[in-house]
């Protein structure tokens, strides 16, 4: 079975200061719950992302396929992982809003047993949308809050 999700968030983060943190590939150990360790290997496109799902649930790794800087878009494959996927990829999108703010768009797109399927929607939808909401609270409290907003 083949699915596609994605997850949509607005930030009250500058749209250039989510990017930032997104290209540079790390932090994801800060940001999701589900993730223990993170640790990169190279730069750019061709850099691999070891991670290690907390509790023990596994390893992850991650090969960086592509940084589009003008488009703000990275992809990552997912070689290995603990979940029941035969293909796993990962596209991460910033959009400029009308006000200057991020707006982080996750679509995953992975392969997996029919029975699997719907298992696997709700972790890949709960575990991205807690990542996106560590990664806001991360950049607000390394960044402040952004102009004109009320947090």
């Amino acid at each position: 079975m083949f699915a596609k999700h994605a997850i949509t968030k607005k930030l009250n983060v500058p749209s250039g200061k989510v990017w930032e943190a997104i290209r540079n590939i790390g932090r994801l150990d800060v940001w999701f719950p589900i993730i223990e360790t993170c640790k990169v290997d190279g730069n750019g496109p061709g850099a691999t992302r070891y991670m290690t799902v907390a509790g023990g649930g596994g390893d992850i790794r991650d090969s960086i396929e592509e940084i589009d800087e003008a488009s703000m878009r990275l992809v990552y494959l997912r070689p290995v992982s603990p979940f029941p996927v035969t293909f796993y990829k990962g596209t991460v999108e910033v959009f400029k809003s009308y006000d200057g703010l991020g707006v982080v768009v996750w679509t995953i797109e992975f392969e997996s047993k029919p029975e699997d399927g719907p298992a696997l929607k709700d972790l890949v939808q709960s575990a991205i949308g807690a990542g996106i909401d560590g990664m806001e609270t991360d950049l607000l409290k390394q960044h402040g809050s952004a102009p004109g907003s009320s947090t």
